[in-house]
C-alpha cells in the first residue's frame, strides 16, 4: 500500500553531507566512476498533484572539470527514500552524477515550472523554483573498486570496432548475458507489481494473468549478508537471482521496462497500469537499488523500452509529450549507470501478427531523443524480428546514419546465426560504422536454450548460436528460454535450470575475450571443412572453430613465418592443449591435425605466433 508522505523543510540523511553555504545535500562516495547523488531541496508535491512534477517541473544540473562538461537530468524522488517508505509525495528532487575523472567538478543547479516544461526545448524560459542556480564543487578521488565491479573499470561504451569498451582504457567487454525472463522485472518484492489483463483466452506464449509474478523463491538463498534489501527484507529474492547468474558468469541481463498490451503486462514505471505521465517514486526507487547491486558485481542492465504490442502505445508511435516523459526519467534515474544497453524494442516494426508499428522515421526520432537526454555515450540498439525479410526491412535504413549503435539480433533458425551475424558485421563495416551485433534471442520461439534437464550436452546451441556468433565476429550474447519447457521465458524462478549452459556460454565468452578481436575479422573461405567458422589477423593469429566430425582441417596460410597450433576444449575450457600437429611453417593448405582427444566432437584451434 501507498503512503502519502510530505516533508517538512528540514531534510535528515544518513551518510550524507551538506555542500557547504547552498543547503543541498550530497549522497554517496566522492570518488571516480561512483555514483554522487544531488539532493535538492524542491517544491512540496505529489505523484498525483494538479501541477505533474514529471512534466511541469525540470531539473538540470551542469557539472565542469575543465575542458569536460555534462548536463544531467534529475527527476522528482517524493521523500528521497521512497523506496523504504512508498511515498507518492515530498519535496525532495535527486540528480546522479558520475565523475568520470578525478579532480574537482563543479556544479549549477537550474530547476524551472512551467507547463510541460520538462519535455519542451531547451529554449522555453520557465519560472525559477527550488534551488534554482545553486552553485557549488565536489571533490572526487580515484576509485578504490576492484574486481568486476563496473566503478574499477569505467562506463561500458561502443569502441568504433564492432565491439564494447570500457571508456578510458578500451578494454573489450564481452556480453554474456540473460534473456529470459523478459518480464525479469515483474517481482512481487516491488511496489505496484502485479498482472493486468481483461483477455479471458491467453495465446501460447502470453503470462496467464491467473498466475503469480516473479518471488525467485529458489534464489532467496544466493541473498548474502550485506546485501542489498528493502522494507524489512524485499527484495532477497531478486537480488539473489542476480548473485547466482554473476557467479555462473554472466554479465547482462535482459528485461523489459514497459510491458503494457504484450506478453506479460505486468512491468511498467508510472503510478498506475493506465497512467502515462506520472511515476511511481517508490517502484523506480526499488528497481535502482537492484541496478546499483548489478554494477557492483559487473552485470549490465539491458533495458528494452517496449514490446512490439504496444510500440505505438505511446503518441502513436512518435515521440511527444508521453514517449518523452517516459524516456527522460528513466534517463534521469538510471542513464549514470556504467553498463547499460538501451534498447528502442522488442521485435520492432510493424509485421505479419502486428501490422501497426513505428516507422524508420519514428525509431529515429525516439533514438535521437534518447541520446539528448543522456550526457554520457549511450549504447543505443533495436531488437529485431527472427527473419531476414523483416531484418533487411528494418535494420537497412539504419545503417551508417549513427541511429543506433548496433542490432540486437532474434535469429529463428539457429544454423542461420553464423551467416545473418556475419552479413550485419559486414554491412555495417560497408556503410562506414561498424556495429556492435550481438545475439539476442534464438529460436525456435517456443524452445529457445532448453532446460538442461531436456538437453544437457546443448551441443546444437553451442555450436551454431554461441560460437556461430562469436566466430562471425559478434559482440556478444543472451539466451532466451521459449515457452513450451519449464522455467520458460514469463514464467522462470530458478536461472539453476540452465545452470551447464551458463558453463559452455561463459567458457567462451571468456576465452575469446582474451583476444585482439578489433584487430580480426571472420574467414570462413581458410579452412577446408563445410561448417567451420574462422576469425583471422592473417599471419599473425587464427581461430577456428571446427564442428563436431570435422578433424583433420587444412588452414590456408599466406606467409611463411612459423605458428603455433593449440587446442581449446569448448565444452570443458581448460588450458590451451597439444594437438598431434604443434606447428605449421610456409604458405598455403596446412593441416591442422588432430585434437589431443575425441576427434568425433567439436574443438577449437589456435593458430599463433
Amino acid at each position: 500500500m501507498k503512503h502519502l508522505i510530505f516533508l517538512i523543510p528540514v531534510l535528515i540523511f544518513i551518510s550524507c553531507k551538506t555542500s557547504p553555504g547552498t543547503g543541498l545535500v550530497i549522497e554517496g562516495e566522492l570518488k571516480q566512476w561512483h555514483k554522487v547523488t544531488l539532493l535538492i531541496h524542491g517544491p512540496s508535491t505529489s505523484e498525483y498533484a494538479e501541477e505533474n512534477p514529471f512534466l511541469d517541473y525540470k531539473l538540470d544540473v551542469t557539472f565542469t572539470n575543465g575542458s569536460s562538461t555534462y548536463l544531467v537530468p534529475g527527476y522528482y524522488a517524493a521523500d528521497g527514500r521512497a523506496g523504504e517508505s512508498s511515498a507518492r509525495g515530498g519535496a525532495v528532487w535527486k540528480v546522479h552524477f558520475r565523475p568520470d575523472a578525478p579532480g574537482t567538478w563543479s556544479y549549477s543547479v537550474s530547476f524551472l515550472k512551467g507547463k510541460n516544461i520538462a519535455i519542451l526545448d531547451e529554449d522555453f524560459e520557465g519560472e525559477a523554483a527550488g534551488m534554482n542556480g545553486t552553485e557549488g564543487n565536489l571533490e572526487i578521488e580515484a576509485s578504490d573498486k576492484t574486481g568486476p565491479d563496473f566503478r574499477s573499470k569505467g562506463r561500458i561504451v561502443n569502441g568504433g570496432k564492432g565491439y564494447f569498451n570500457f571508456q578510458g582504457s578500451g578494454q573489450i567487454w564481452i556480453k554474456n548475458g540473460a534473456d529470459s525472463p523478459e518480464n525479469f522485472l515483474a517481482y512481487r518484492g516491488f511496489d505496484q507489481t502485479y498482472r493486468f489483463s481483461l483477455k479471458t483466452e491467453v495465446r501460447e506464449g502470453e503470462a496467464d494473468p491467473q498466475k503469480h509474478i516473479h518471488n525467485y523463491e529458489a534464489h532467496i538463498a544466493d541473498w548474502k549478508e550485506g546485501d542489498p534489501a528493502w522494507q524489512g527484507g524485499k527484495g532477497k529474492g531478486i537480488i539473489g537471482a542476480v548473485n547466482y547468474l554473476h557467479s555462473a558468469g554472466v554479465n547482462s541481463i535482459y528485461m523489459l521496462t514497459m510491458n503494457i498490451l504484450g506478453d506479460g503486462k505486468d512491468v511498467w514505471p508510472y503510478s498506475d497500469y493506465n497512467e502515462r505521465y506520472r511515476f511511481d517514486c517508490s517502484k523506480l526507487a526499488q528497481w535502482e537499488v537492484l541496478f546499483d547491486h548489478m554494477e557492483s558485481l559487473g552485470v549490465m542492465t539491458h533495458f528494452v523500452l517496449q514490446e512490439t504490442e504496444n510500440e505505438v502505445l505511446l503518441d502513436g508511435g512518435y515521440t511527444d509529450v508521453q514517449r518523452r516523459v517516459y524516456l527522460r526519467e528513466l534517463a534521469a534515474r538510471f542513464g549514470h549507470h556504467l553498463g547499460v544497453s538501451w534498447n528502442l524494442g522488442e521485435e520492432n516494426g510493424p509485421h505479419n501478427w502486428t501490422p501497426i508499428g513505428q516507422t524508420d522515421q519514428q525509431k529515429k526520432d525516439m533514438a535521437s531523443y534518447l541520446r539528448s537526454l543522456i550526457p554520457w555515450p549511450a549504447n543505443i540498439v533495436l531488437h529485431t524480428h527472427s527473419d531476414d525479410e523483416y531484418q533487411d526491412k528494418y535494420l537497412e535504413p539504419m545503417l551508417g546514419t549513427g541511429t543506433i549503435d548496433g542490432p540486437s539480433m532474434q535469429i529463428a533458425n539457429p544454423t542461420r546465426v553464423h551467416e545473418r551475424m556475419r552479413h550485419w558485421v559486414k554491412a555495417s563495416e560497408d556503410a562506414g560504422e561498424r556495429w556492435v551485433v550481438c545475439l539476442d534471442e534464438i529460436g525456435p520461439h517456443w524452445q529457445g536454450v532448453m532446460p538442461d534437464s531436456d538437453d544437457p550436452n546443448h551441443d546444437t546451441v553451442r555450436n551454431h548460436c554461441l560460437w556461430g556468433s562469436l566466430m562471425a565476429g559478434g559482440a556478444g550474447v543472451e539466451w532466451y528460454f521459449g515457452y513450451r519447457h519449464a522455467h520458460n521465458d514469463l514464467g522462470l524462478e530458478d536461472f539453476r535450470s540452465r545452470e551447464l549452459w551458463w558453463k559452455q556460454s561463459t567458457l567462451a565468452t571468456r576465452f575469446m575475450n582474451q583476444y585482439p578481436l578489433e584487430e580480426m575479422s571472420s574467414r570462413d573461405e581458410l579452412v577446408d571443412i563445410a561448417g567451420a567458422y574462422c576469425l583471422a589477423k592473417e599471419g599473425e593469429l587464427y581461430l577456428a572453430y571446427l564442428p563436431a566430425g570435422a578433424t583433420p582441417a587444412k588452414l590456408q596460410l599466406k606467409h611463411s613465418a612459423p605458428l603455433n597450433v593449440a587446442w581449446y576444449n569448448p565444452r570443458e575450457g581448460g588450458e590451451l592443449k597439444q594437438g598431434s600437429v604443434r606447428s605449421l611453417e610456409g604458405a598455403g593448405a596446412k593441416s591442422l591435425g588432430l585434437p589431443p582427444s575425441d576427434p568425433e566432437l567439436d574443438w577449437v584451434v589456435v593458430v599463433e605466433r
